[in-house]
């Protein structure tokens, strides 16, 4: 397999991710398959993995983690400084990953391939050759491909 097929592979599924765990919080998965299935769930669980931050400060957390979560996936899929975003986007996904062992065990981070998200989003930071980015036409250059 092509690295240019492997760098958007990569590209489409860590911005799925994102986008369906977005999509999860605002209800938009029906009941059998949701983690949260609505915002106030997301917010418990927010409660649960930052036991830390104080109770008046847990929905800014959740509301910047949803931001965060749109726009890093939208810039991963038009390839807009993809390299930059994946690196933003792999941090994102080690913290998450991180408050979650140390809140709650490590388990649910293995049975929802966090720390492999995390990993996939850095090897993406790494891939500099450019295929089907708005950087190539951003950059002037003729191909997109």
């Amino acid at each position: 397999m092509s690295k240019k097929i492997i760098k958007l592979f990569l590209r489409l599924s860590i911005s799925i991710g994102f986008l369906s765990a977005v999509a999860d919080r605002f209800g938009m998965w029906n009941k059998e398959v949701a983690v949260w299935g609505n915002w106030e769930n997301f917010l418990d669980y927010t409660k649960i993995i930052n036991p830390v931050i104080p109770e008046n400060l847990i929905e800014p957390v959740g509301i910047i983690a949803t931001v965060a979560e749109i726009v890093l996936p939208v810039f991963l899929l038009i390839g807009y400084k993809t390299e930059t975003f994946a690196k933003i986007s792999g941090f994102l996904l080690l913290i998450f990953a991180l408050s979650m062992t140390f809140s709650t065990g490590i388990k649910a981070t293995f049975d929802f391939s966090v720390f492999t998200a995390s990993a996939a989003a850095f090897a993406l930071s790494t891939m500099k050759e450019k295929f089907l980015e708005l950087d190539l036409v951003l950059s002037n250059q003729k191909r997109i491909y």
